[in-house]
Formats: C-alpha cells, structure tokens, sequence
C-alpha cells in the first residue's frame, strides 16, 4: 500500500505528458492540413499526377500556401486534383494562373506550384472564386529525363571508344597523322620540302626585281603601272560620286 501513491503521481504524469503530445500533434496536423483557419477550394487537371499524393503542399511564389485535398481519376486520360488554399493568398491567385508539378528538392516529395499566367489584363486577371478549375502544365516525367540521360551517356561512351581507337592508332604509327608523328624520315622530307618552296619564292621575286630594270621589259612593266594607277584613279572617282562630294570639296576640307 506505501507504493500506491507514488504510482498514482507517475500515472499521473505519464497521461499529461501523453495529453500535451496529443494537442501538439493535433495542432501541427491540422495547421498543414490548413483545418483552423479560413480557406477555399481550387482544382486542377492533369493527364498524369507523376507520384504527387494527398497531403503534398501546394506553393505560390516560392510558399507553401495550401495541401492537396483529393486526386481522383476522372477518366483513362484525366486526373482532377483538388487544393485547399488559405484565404489570404486569395488575391494573389488570379483566373489565369497555372498551376504544375514540380519537387520538393531533387529527391524530395512532389508538389504543385501555381505560377501567374501570361494574360496580363481583362477578366482573366481577376482573383479566383471557390472551387474554381485552374489551367494546368503537363510535368516533365522522370522516365523521359531518364531515357533522355540514357541516351547521352551512350553518345559518350561510343565517343570515348572512337577517341581510344583513333589515340591508339596514332601511337601505334597507323595512318597519315600516326605516320607523319612517328616517322622522322617523313617528317624531315616535308620540312626539306617547305624550306625549298622558300628558297624557290625568294628567288622568283629576285628575278620578278631583275626583269622589272631590264631594258627590254620596261615598257612592259610600265604600261601594267600606268594601267593600275588609271584604275585607281577611277575608283577613287567613283567613290567621290557616290559620297556626293566634288573634287573642289575636298580640296575646301
């Protein structure tokens, strides 16, 4: 009997403890399920929901401003979500918004974000009414950005295998490129070649020089002269023209 009121006060303490998790729990519960305060109701339609699920939030701007109430499947085609919003984000959330499924994170819970739409004025911009049904924007899913990653890394991979080939092919001295690397002689006879086409230039414009002073040629060379500075004299001309400026302009500049 000396026990028993000991018991009774840890009894006690345990069920208070136990009522304070409660309220707590039921608090923080029924604060993101939006269940005491003022809200309304909107809906969305997608063709595939991609793992959103009740309970997921709803964002505007960046926040959490509402839970997904229902997703219920209309038809083969059609999935209707259905949002409980707060009230005082009402007025932001125009006829026209969007609304998308986008993640919490990169691996986090799905969720659906209301973006503003594009028409900026008229009755579309006026703010939504209960149970209204918002236009939707298909989600990109996971499966497409797989195949689509899939896809790249075997470009790459069949890329990294040409690359191998083609270095070891030129290591090896295969091929006009691995040939002129590895084979000095090849190399030396194209280096002997250019410096002889350097030799050979050099000396035609020495002997362009020559026949330019020879007796016999200088007409020649002259008349080309006389014909080259004619045509730039007429293109200098031409150019005057065009400007709309005279000769005697130019000498007044």
């Amino acid at each position: 009997m000396p026990k028993e009121p000991g018991y009774r006060w840890k009894l006690g303490l345990f069920a208070t403890i136990t009522l304070v998790l409660l309220v707590i729990a039921i608090f923080v519960i029924g604060r993101q399920k939006n269940l005491f305060g003022s809200v309304f109701n909107i809906s969305t339609v997608f063709r595939s929901v991609s793992g959103l699920k009740v309970g997921n939030n709803v964002r505007f701007g960046g926040i959490d401003v509402g839970t997904i109430d229902d997703i219920e499947l209309m038809t083969d085609t059609t999935v209707r979500v259905d949002m409980v919003i707060q009230s005082s984000v009402k007025k932001f959330i125009h006829r026209n918004s969007v609304a998308s499924i986008s993640s919490d994170g990169l691996m986090g819970d799905k969720v659906i974000v209301i973006a503003p739409g594009q028409d900026t004025t008229g009755a579309q911009r006026a703010p939504v009414n209960g149970n209204e049904i918002l236009e939707s924007r298909a989600p990109i899913e996971t499966d497409q950005i797989m195949v689509s990653l899939k896809t790249s890394a075997d470009n790459a991979a069949i890329i990294t295998t040409q690359l191998a080939e083609l270095t070891s092919r030129i290591n090896s001295g295969k091929g006009a490129l691995g040939k002129l690397l590895k084979d000095t002689t090849l190399s030396s006879n194209i280096s002997s070649t250019m410096k002889n086409l350097k030799k050979s230039s050099e000396g035609l414009n020495e002997n362009m020089e020559a026949a330019k002073h020879n007796f016999l040629l200088r007409g020649y060379f002259k008349k080309k002269e006389k014909e080259k500075k004619k045509k730039e004299e007429e293109e200098q001309k031409k150019e005057e023209e065009s400007s709309g400026k005279t000769p005697k302009d130019q000498k007044k500049q």
